[in-house]
């Protein structure tokens, strides 16, 4: 797990109930398949808890490995607003915004009373963090955002629409999370609202869980380019392992057998020429990129390393990559 992953399951360990804190940190450090494995022996009400303290997108892998009865049962105990938002997300593809989106609660019209807002604010506060109001139409458009500041100031007579922020800035759940971010860079807001491309506001992602998953994302590339899954962690058994990273093996292992064969199949001319023997750290290097850690891998397997040339250019190039 990431040092930043680390940090902010931390933050919220400190947050969430004393009985959930060890097996949330477990939970986080685990992959979807092996988090199922130890939450299958708790209650639904326990399970639907520990998902909407993790990132949505997390949440959602670890909902979907559940066999469907339990699946059933777990989005039945949930919320309405929180099911709801569950069954929206699985329609995005992975790595895109729409994975992240959290329900809005905090949703009023524009005529709604700055007294009858914060009382229903109060309300909503003792289960979920409330960081704007947000002003929508009767078709569910976004129109504006409250700021927690303004509701404050506000004499309690006034409307919503009078100390709201006209046009406010929104994601799409389409976008990326590259995409995001860019769109973000020079904002930093807590909580970003999710609309569609018609204005219907369908979610919120808090921006903690958007730098999260992009963390996440950026952590896992290099693992990617030599056969690591994205969801293997430290913790994943050896054999789930082998199996996520076998079929790479399998070409590593036959790209640096073929430049090893290269090499002999010019052995004797490159002990003709003496000038062919600076192309060797070329091949060499070529075959280091298959994923060959050491130059001496290809040095050890071929025949012309027993040649006297062969043995010194080897000699010279045995260094890590």
């Amino acid at each position: 797990m990431s040092k930043v992953t680390t940090e902010i399951a931390s933050a919220a360990v400190r947050e969430i109930e004393p009985e959930l804190r060890e097996l949330f940190t477990k939970v986080v450090e685990r992959d979807p398949y092996e988090a199922v494995k130890m939450l299958e022996p708790y209650p639904d009400e326990f399970v639907v808890k520990m998902l909407e303290l993790l990132n949505p997108a997390a949440a959602l892998k670890i909902l979907q490995r559940f066999d469907s009865s339990r699946r059933e049962t777990i989005l039945a105990t949930a919320s309405p607003e929180t099911t709801r938002q569950w069954m929206r997300n699985q329609a995005y593809p992975e790595r895109t915004v729409g994975q992240l989106m959290q329900p809005p609660l905090a949703v009023f019209r524009p005529a709604t009373t700055v007294a009858e807002a914060t009382e229903q604010i109060r309300r909503l506060a003792r289960k979920t963090i409330i960081t704007y109001a947000f002003v929508t139409d009767e078709q569910e458009r976004l129109l504006g955002v409250v700021v927690m500041r303004d509701m404050l100031l506000a004499q309690p007579a006034q409307r919503l629409e009078e100390i709201m922020l006209r046009d406010p800035f929104y994601l799409t759940p389409e976008m990326s999370l590259t995409e995001a971010m860019r769109a973000v860079l020079v904002r930093h807001y807590p909580v970003y609202p999710v609309c569609e491309k018609s204005g219907q506001l369908i979610g919120l992602v808090r921006g903690q869980m958007l730098f999260e998953a992009q963390a996440v994302e950026l952590s896992a590339q290099p693992g990617e380019m030599v056969g690591v899954e994205t969801e293997e962690r430290l913790t994943t058994p050896w054999p789930r392992s082998l199996r996520f990273r076998h079929p790479w093996l399998q070409v590593n292992l036959f790209c640096g057998l073929l430049a090893a064969v290269v090499v002999g199949l010019f052995e004797h001319t490159i002990d003709r020429i003496i000038a062919l023997a600076v192309f060797l750290p070329v091949l060499i290097g070529q075959a280091a990129n298959t994923g060959s850690r050491h130059s001496r891998c290809v040095c050890a397997a071929s025949p012309w390393a027993t040649s006297e040339l062969g043995k010194n250019v080897c000699c010279w190039l045995r260094k890590p990559c």
